[in-house]
């Protein structure tokens, strides 16, 4: 469906396409991202455990919100990787550079939850 089409689209029917679009993204996400699958491999055992070790709502909200951005700036990172690969297929420093940024952020994502996790685990 292009953009077009899916701007026509109101109410509950534009709701359940995003939806299903979203679905689609995860689903990308896990099949060609291994990344991304070691990561929600990390959220299984780690958002339980946040729930289980968090003394109050606002600490189980960061150990849990913290392990959820890791997975959406992965899933960002990879969505920048693709177009990147499909706009320049051969070595540019912008595409170099555009990668090594996204790759950049998922490292901070991760230093931040390690951060997170331990000034709630042990302050």
């Amino acid at each position: 469906m292009s953009g077009a089409e899916f701007k026509g689209k109101k109410g509950l029917r534009r709701l359940w396409n995003a939806f299903g679009y979203s679905r689609d993204g995860l689903a990308a996400a896990w099949r060609n991202e291994a990344a991304f699958r070691e990561e929600t491999l990390l959220a299984a055992v780690a958002l339980p455990l946040g729930l289980y070790l968090g003394s109050s709502g606002i600490e189980r909200a960061l150990l849990i919100g913290s392990i959820l951005l890791i997975l959406i700036v992965e899933i960002l990172n990879s969505a920048l990787e693709a177009v990147v690969d499909k706009a320049s297929p051969e070595k540019h420093e912008l595409a170099k550079r555009a990668k090594d940024m996204g790759s950049a952020a998922v490292l901070l994502s991760l230093l931040n939850a390690a951060a997170v996790w331990a000034c709630v685990l042990w302050p």
